[in-house]
């Protein structure tokens, strides 16, 4: 009897493992399933907001080939310069080292290439960011890129506002010389939004991650003052 006892208690401990390790593949491949069920959901979701981005743009005139910033004059060394209308550090780069940029442009020592990325919507309640810089595009199909950019940093709305309105922004274009109806219905339209979200994404996979950021020749320049930006580019065209 005791034989048999210890034969039915050795048979119910194999029997009880065997439970257990059922258990705990049942348990391991219900894990595994739920990963892949989380991995081809987060795929979905990738390619659902993938197909949602426009993979397609149209830059303004004017515009580099690439067509990821406005580029103005023609001179040998390259300035590339990464602004968002909203950046209060980008209105006083602007305010201090602006005519020293024109001034190497109209002596034929540099050419710009102008990127309004759209970095600070966050900043604002209406995506001000995106809105000005597609408004930069419809100022350059006009011809006035240049004359715009001067005064939206002049009239440069604060942090965490609304931003200036569409109106507003068309006010403005109309104030530089731009046709208000053709300037209007290209701001309303959108017409650039998605050539704004083009030079945004080119900035940030170029390794820019602020703004103002300043390119000379490819090499971002510390020395943002006046005479900084001369010695880079004298620098650079050596």
């Amino acid at each position: 009897m005791s034989s048999r006892k210890g034969r039915n208690e050795a048979a119910r401990v194999v029997r009880e493992q065997l439970a257990r390790e059922k258990r705990r593949r049942r348990t391991l491949w219900t894990s595994v399933g739920a990963v892949l069920v989380l991995l081809v959901a987060g795929l979905i979701g990738w390619n659902v907001y993938s197909s949602q981005k426009s993979d397609t743009f149209t830059a303004p005139p004017g515009a580099n080939d690439a067509g990821t910033g406005v580029v103005l004059g023609d001179g040998p060394v390259t300035i590339d310069l990464y602004e968002d209308y909203l950046c209060p550090a980008c209105k006083q780069f602007q305010q201090t080292s602006g005519a020293t940029v024109d001034q190497l442009v109209a002596d034929g020592k540099a050419k710009v290439v102008f990127h309004p990325v759209a970095y600070l919507n966050r900043f604002s309640t209406t995506e001000y960011s995106t809105r000005s810089s597609a408004a930069s595009g419809c100022a350059a199909k006009g011809g006035k890129f240049k004359e715009f950019t001067d005064a939206l940093f002049a009239q440069q709305p604060a942090e965490g506002s609304a931003g200036l309105s569409n109106d507003q922004l068309v006010d403005i274009g109309a104030g530089v010389g731009l046709n208000r109806d053709d300037f209007g219905s290209c701001v309303n339209g959108g017409t650039y939004r998605a050539w704004t979200e083009h030079v945004t994404d080119d900035a940030s996979k170029s390794g820019v991650t602020g703004t103002p950021t300043i390119k000379v020749n490819g090499t971002v320049v510390a020395d943002r003052t006046p005479q900084g930006i001369t010695a880079a580019v004298e620098a650079a065209g050596k």
